[in-house]
This record gives C-alpha cells, sequence and structure tokens, in this order.
C-alpha cells in the first residue's frame, strides 16, 4: 500500500503502483472470507488509492 497519496501524485509512477495495489486488494479479498473491521477498512483504503491514482492519472478501465 501507498502510505502517501497526495495531489502531486507523479502520474509516471501510476502503472506500477495500481499494479501494486490492485495485487495487494486482490490478495486481501482472496484470503478474507469474513473479514473484520480492520480488514475491511485496509481493503477499502486501497480501493480509494486505486480510484485516487486513476482519476488523477486520467486511467480508464
Amino acid at each position: 500500500m501507498i502510505n502517501n497519496l497526495e495531489s502531486n501524485y507523479d502520474c509516471s509512477n501510476a502503472g506500477q503502483d495500481l499494479e501494486q495495489l490492485q495485487h495487494e486488494l486482490a490478495t486481501m479479498q482472496a484470503t478474507s472470507v469474513n473479514p473484520d473491521k480492520e480488514t475491511k477498512d485496509l481493503m477499502n483504503r486501497l480501493e480509494n488509492q486505486i480510484h485516487f491514482i486513476k482519476n488523477k492519472c486520467d486511467i480508464r478501465p
């Protein structure tokens, strides 16, 4: 997970960062059958980071 995403995010890192975040999220989703609140919060944060990068860097699905 990326610890610090800000408005000055460098989109040249988007491809690598998105791949890493999506992999982390997919792994958590696959291994968390009944996630606790902390895990759900972490998964939501990963989803938010993915959406932030896609929006900031104008990346479409």
